[in-house]
């Protein structure tokens, strides 16, 4: 059994935010030693690791409970869990897209700015007037 703490250092997870996916329910609540401190098993630490993995894949909360719940039913289909994968999928290209604009507007805004006084720079009027900019973004 392992104390929050030794939880935290092998899964790489916040104490606080143990105690979080406990209070939202992606966890069960910890067994309590006799001292009343809290107790994890390995099927704790696995679904620590999962949420974990989860998260740094950027699924939400809603999502992460929803795969969770389907993993409890090994024999359904995983049709859901491919939906999932691939709404989360299709959010980071269009933030792949958004960021790539904005790189450009931004690289576009620092090459027109060719003046040594902040009351002729480009880049400080750009963000003062939209119109300046190259396209929406």
């Amino acid at each position: 059994m392992l104390t929050i703490g030794e939880l935290s250092r092998r899964t790489g997870v916040k104490i606080p935010t143990i105690r979080y996916y406990e209070q939202m329910g992606l966890m069960t609540a910890a067994e309590r030693s006799e001292g009343n401190q809290r107790r994890y098993g390995s099927e704790e630490r696995d679904r620590l690791s999962f949420i974990r993995h989860a998260r740094d894949l950027g699924l939400t909360i809603d999502a992460i409970r929803e795969l969770i719940e389907l993993s409890a039913h090994p024999d359904r289909p995983c049709a859901r869990a491919d939906r999932i994968a691939a709404e989360q999928l299709q959010a980071v290209r269009q933030k792949i897209e958004k960021l790539q604009r904005l790189e450009q507007e931004l690289e576009r805004i620092t090459t027109h700015c060719h003046v040594d006084q902040v009351r002729d720079c480009y880049v400080i009027r750009a963000l003062a007037n939209h119109d300046l900019c190259g396209d929406e973004h």
